[in-house]
């Protein structure tokens, strides 16, 4: 899971070696330690820690549950410090002032490409954040199917406000009046994030609140990354990072002390704020997010800083453009009949046939025959080197940018 985390935020410019160290490291030391500190029985965070024996800090330790700050939040950070570091994809943003045309042509050629499969993801991570979450009990005797119950319902509860809040608010805003499919499953995940930590020791009402909240805080922690220019096409890090951050926090404030000795045995006398538990829970859970934030982060910029100053982490712009799944795997993930601008030379390099673009000047004729006549294309402010803009394939041998010999090589379905 961390590695699709951070490894979603640098994704489409990486090479695949860079990919291979830092998901090393990431789950194999930075994550682990943190692991040690909030949920071993020995470690100075953890609410499972004996408090005489190995002095945990506070009466409680540190309460998350199922990791919104030990999972989500790493995996946010070091997520975070790689887009920062690596830089943006090559055309995600403009060099100076554009127009409201110009802007929105980029972002609909940036946006991810197939909502079936992206939905079809979420739906995927929601069904297994039930054992996630339920599962984080480690057992189901001795009342704990019950405490699993309860963390199914808020856990529910969390994915449904984040997706409502993430798609309702820049409606009722003004930001945005689309009803967006991107904002509704991103909003889901949030929620989900959100409710992590605090899952078992909440009442279901309170899981709604956090979602929503969780929604609200994916959207501004999103459009302060862009304000900030930094790219990062997952939203790995306001989804998991951000949210990461409230869910720790929403312990220290809507965590009852019914629930806190159902799910973790504890009669401290300390517990929400808003149920009168005081602060001190408030404080030990933003003093665990500050010290797995600078914990991650410092391990962030050493590997991945580590990582551009030798020239291993980007790929040069012009593999980036063709696409990694030529150069490192060989062949495209899409198999058009008509490639896109910057794959020609990339094609003529492999000993392919290269035809006609819409960028290359068109000849008179095309195999002696057919005039040669540009497609127009659905970003006419942006080059269709910026844009990536593949032309539809042939429907028939008639249209004049239909090459034979490169439609041999298609499966037959796809020929004609």
């Amino acid at each position: 899971y961390q590695r699709r985390v951070h490894g979603g935020a640098v994704a489409e410019r990486t090479q695949i070696g860079a990919y291979m160290v830092f998901s090393a490291v990431i789950t194999g030391w930075t994550y682990p330690v943190v692991v040690h500190w909030v949920w071993s029985g020995a470690g100075w965070l953890s609410a499972f820690a004996d408090k005489h024996e190995f002095n945990r800090i506070g009466k409680n330790g540190m309460i998350d549950f199922a990791g919104s700050g030990v999972v989500h939040l790493v995996g946010g950070t070091a997520a975070l410090v790689g887009a920062a570091i690596i830089g943006p994809r090559h055309g995600r943003f403009a060099d100076g002032p554009e127009s409201p045309e110009l802007a929105t042509e980029r972002e609909q050629h940036f946006a991810p490409h197939n909502k079936v499969l992206s939905s079809l993801g979420v739906f995927i991570l929601w069904l297994g954040w039930y054992g996630f979450n339920c599962v984080s009990t480690l057992a189901l005797s001795g009342g704990f199917s019950l405490v699993a119950a309860k963390v199914a319902v808020t856990t529910t509860m969390g994915a449904v406000g984040g997706g409502a809040s993430a798609v309702v608010g820049p409606r009722l805003i003004g930001t945005n009046r689309m009803w967006s499919t991107d904002a509704v499953m991103n909003g889901i995940l949030a929620g989900l994030v959100s409710i992590t930590a605090p899952c078992s020791v909440v009442e279901p009402w309170a899981a709604l609140v956090i979602g929503i909240i969780g929604g609200f805080v994916y959207t501004g922690a999103a459009a302060l990354l862009q304000k900030l220019r930094i790219d990062d096409p997952l939203q790995a890090s306001p989804i998991h990072g951000f949210c990461g951050i409230w869910g720790c926090i929403a312990v220290g404030l809507f965590c009852t002390e019914g629930n806190l000795k159902s799910a973790y045995g504890l009669e401290t006398g300390v517990y929400g704020l808003f149920y009168g538990g005081g602060g001190e829970q408030l404080g030990i859970q933003i003093l665990g997010v500050l010290i797995i934030f600078l914990w991650t982060a410092f391990w962030s910029v050493l590997l991945f800083g580590g990582l551009r100053a030798a020239g291993l982490l980007r790929v040069p712009k012009e593999v980036e453009e063709a696409g990694l799944d030529v150069h490192e795997h060989g062949q495209a993930a899409y198999s058009p009949a008509i490639p896109p601008p910057f794959l020609e030379e990339e094609l003529k390099r492999m000993g392919h046939p290269v035809i006609a673009t819409v960028d290359s000047p068109p000849p008179e004729v095309i195999d002696g025959t057919v005039p040669a006549t540009p497609i127009p294309t659905p970003y006419p402010n942006l080059s269709n080197t910026q844009s990536g803009y593949v032309p539809p394939p042939s429907s028939n041998e008639s249209h004049p940018m239909y090459d034979e010999e490169m439609a041999s090589q298609l499966p037959p379905p796809l020929r004609k």
